[in-house]
């Protein structure tokens, strides 16, 4: 082979070899949006906040996010004497459990209380038993709930009432949910709906 035929050949090994690359990183780039698409909550991946967390829970038990290895975690802030918003989501999310069969063992339901002032260790107990035994509150006080509220982002204010006991909270009404090596991947709106959420969460448990 003279030297003009070897210089054609290895020009066109690297066109070729170009080719693939090219259409590898295409290929790679296609699934990733698939991915993204594939998700009806908010793609919040690789986001810099709503990472960690060190609070008890209603049994006393002093909780991280890591302790949830291997389940997906759905993390909702909320209080026990809301009206609508905070048991619409925990019935959604107890309903999601059952739609899951026995992959709802590896679904994980936090509550984070914005009103630490009612809500006690008992009162948070009982109310998580009503929607599922296996959900767990996250208890605070002034000073964890302005810290992790601000981690996560969250935002809450009181809203007196009439008499000093019947005030109201204004907070966040969306859910983070994190995959079972423990990595925020969505956020979903309040009013999603259960089909939704179930399908986020199938996807969550099917991933390595």
């Amino acid at each position: 082979m003279n030297l003009r035929n070897a210089l054609k050949l290895l020009a066109a090994s690297a066109v070729l070899l170009g080719g693939v690359g090219l259409l590898t990183a295409c290929s790679q780039k296609k699934e990733e949006e698939a991915t993204a698409l594939a998700f009806s909550a908010i793609d919040v991946t690789g986001a810099q906040y709503a990472r960690q967390f060190e609070l008890p829970d209603h049994n006393g038990q002093v909780r991280h996010l890591q302790d949830f290895a291997g389940k997906v975690v759905v993390m909702f802030f909320g209080y026990t004497q809301c009206p609508d918003v905070c048991p619409t989501t925990m019935n959604e999310l107890a309903e999601v459990k059952r739609a899951l069969g026995k992959d709802g063992e590896r679904v994980q339901g936090l509550f984070v209380t914005v009103d630490p002032a009612r809500d006690t260790p008992e009162v948070l107990k009982a109310y998580m038993t009503a929607f599922d035994p296996s959900f767990l509150a996250l208890i605070t006080t002034p000073e964890t709930l302005a810290q992790v509220t601000k981690e996560y982002k969250i935002y809450y204010k009181r809203v007196d009432g009439s008499a000093p006991n019947t005030y109201t909270m204004d907070h966040s009404a969306g859910s983070y949910i994190y995959d079972t090596k423990g990595q925020l991947r969505l956020f979903t709106r309040y009013g999603s709906g259960v089909a939704a959420l179930t399908s986020d969460i199938k996807i969550l448990l099917n991933r390595p």
